[in-house]
């Protein structure tokens, strides 16, 4: 299958390459640099690091994805989703905590890639997906406010997780800068213009160059990068993170989380990208390019990133078609580093804030979470409200882990629901040619359908299947079982030993693959007798009267 092939697109894309391709990568690759240089500052100086190291990644991630992707379009770099928890482990465990967290996720994602793991990210569900992004969506907003209002806190404030980015702009909200806001607000504006104007060049581009000429010009007192980080326009160097096993261990849990949601975002803005150009992304390379792309990012002094869905649109919008436009954007971002860095000094925070406020808005889905709030099941919706509030009160870690464990047993509920163990009840032979029709069944025998998959959370209605003093012969109808499970099976063992007790046979009808082979496994067939076990319900109801 092309999916499951571990080949690079670029190798295979390169074959018929000509040079019209090769324009259109170009002019569609600098679009995207231009679109990627305001997103990568803003989304480094969000997860609490410098401008610089959001451009690292976009150079170091974004050629390497680019170049190792399983995708034809896909554009990588530092993303939304990472910024709050990238923001809480620089906090904890510092730089260097973060470059062996990002390793750690990247060594992850190489051996998902490798042991053909792709396919897994479709077992979690849509609603715990479009809760987490949600609810990052918020606590990206929630930490933008104080910038775009110009606050200023007193030292010592903690401001790491949303509830204390709360507190402290409702305590300190009287310190609010009016020159900031101004020029946030104008920021904002022209961001939701603009597009309706020229849709080539981006907004935010636009945004930046007018927040830095209203501070300049009208000498605003407020804050920029410059007055808050130190601008370092050279170009990423190798840097080693020290190795340690005890370090390793205090970040694996972060490594894990890095892995899991770059590997969900990644395969998802590929799946978004393949409906755009009507083509078929190849899993396990991508994660194995994200993987390489995250170690690569850590030791060049980047943050995490993974495959970016506004900007993969972008260059799909502009012409890209394979991955030399991704290449391409990362070249020019390199140029942008060397050239016009120390000009990132002048950006203003309310700016930044207000880049940051059109991500949150442009990822938050709220459309797609009311109309899911209006007509998902009840439990869909537990799970998307849950999950949505925990990604803002603690942390996507939590959020995802419960938010999983909750559909899973909220599934398994909606499943045990649907199987049903009954007494036979007649059937007309025209609707159901395979029922029962109006047979004459002996006294002594008594007959019981099962439908639906047998597994522990239903298991206990085989308990309940019961027998007079008369019967001899108890004939089970499995046709509608898919599935069993070993809590199933140990029901099933217990039914045997009732019956023998009472010295009533036991026949099957009909048993499916998977239950017959998890009772020839067990040694059950045996048990019961390998004639008792019949194809269909009339073999089924001869063996009992004979028997």
């Amino acid at each position: 299958m092309e999916n499951e092939r571990l080949k690079p697109m670029l190798f295979t894309v390169i074959k018929g390459y000509n040079g019209k391709q090769f324009s259109q990568d170009l002019i569609s690759g600098i679009i995207v640099a231009i679109i990627a240089l305001p997103l990568s500052i803003a989304l480094a100086l969000a997860s609490g690091v410098g401008p610089e190291e959001g451009l690292y990644t976009a150079i170091v991630a974004g050629f390497i994805i680019s170049f190792l992707g399983g995708s034809r379009v896909q554009i990588a770099g530092p993303t939304a989703a990472f910024a709050t928890i990238v923001a809480g482990i620089v906090a904890s465990k510092g730089m260097e905590g973060l470059a062996l967290a990002t390793i750690f996720a990247g060594v992850i994602l190489v051996l998902m890639g490798v042991f053909k793991l792709g396919s897994l990210i479709k077992f979690i569900p849509y609603t715990i997906t479009t809760g987490f992004t949600a609810g990052i969506a918020v606590t990206i907003f929630v930490g933008q406010i104080k910038d775009f209002l110009g606050l200023t806190y007193p030292a010592g404030t903690t401001t790491v997780e949303t509830v204390e980015k709360l507190e402290a702009i409702g305590k300190n909200i009287s310190t609010i800068n009016f020159g900031a806001l101004i020029v946030g607000v104008i920021c904002l504006v022209i961001q939701i213009v603009w597009p309706k104007i020229n849709k080539k060049i981006p907004g935010s581009l636009i945004a930046v160059i007018v927040g830095i000429l209203m501070v300049k010009l009208l000498n605003m007192n407020v804050n920029t990068i410059g007055d808050l980080y130190e601008i370092k326009g050279q170009l990423p160097a190798l840097r080693l993170p020290a190795f340690s096993y005890k370090t390793l261990r205090e970040v694996a849990g972060d490594g894990f989380t890095i892995a899991i949601l770059a590997a969900i975002e990644s395969l998802l803005s590929c799946v978004v990208a393949d409906s755009m150009i009507d083509s078929k992304h190849r899993s396990n390379m991508e994660l194995v390019a994200q993987g390489v792309g995250n170690i690569g990012s850590a030791l060049f002094g980047g943050i995490p990133a993974t495959g970016a869905i506004a900007r993969t649109a972008a260059n799909i919008k502009n012409g890209g078609r394979t991955p030399i436009a991704g290449m391409i954007h990362s070249i020019c971002l390199v140029l942008v580093l060397v050239v016009l860095m120390p000009f990132a000094a002048l950006i203003p925070m309310p700016t930044i804030a207000a880049i940051l406020f059109m991500v949150a808005y442009n990822m938050c889905q709220w459309r797609t979470f009311v109309h899911l709030c209006k007509t998902a099941p009840k439990s869909d919706i537990l799970v998307l409200v849950m999950t949505f509030v925990l990604t803002i009160v603690f942390d996507l870690v939590v959020a995802i882990e419960i938010g999983m464990v909750a559909a899973c047993v909220l599934f398994m509920k909606r499943m045990s629901e649907e199987s049903r163990v009954k007494g036979w009840k007649y059937y007309d032979p025209e609707d159901d040619p395979d029922g029962a029709g109006l047979r004459d069944i002996p006294k002594h025998v008594r007959v019981y359908e099962i439908s639906g998959p047998m597994f522990f959370g239903d298991a206990e209605q085989i308990a309940a299947i019961g027998f007079k003093e008369f019967t001899r012969v108890l004939v089970i109808r499995m046709r509608g079982v898919p599935a069993i499970d070993a809590t199933a099976m140990h029901s099933f063992e217990e039914l045997y030993n009732r019956c023998k007790k009472n010295n009533v046979t036991l026949v099957f009808s009909h048993v499916n693959e998977q239950p017959m082979s998890t009772m020839e496994k067990d040694g059950f067939v045996d048990l019961v007798g390998r004639e008792n076990f019949r194809p269909h319900i009339d073999d089924a109801l001869a063996r009992a009267a004979e028997l």
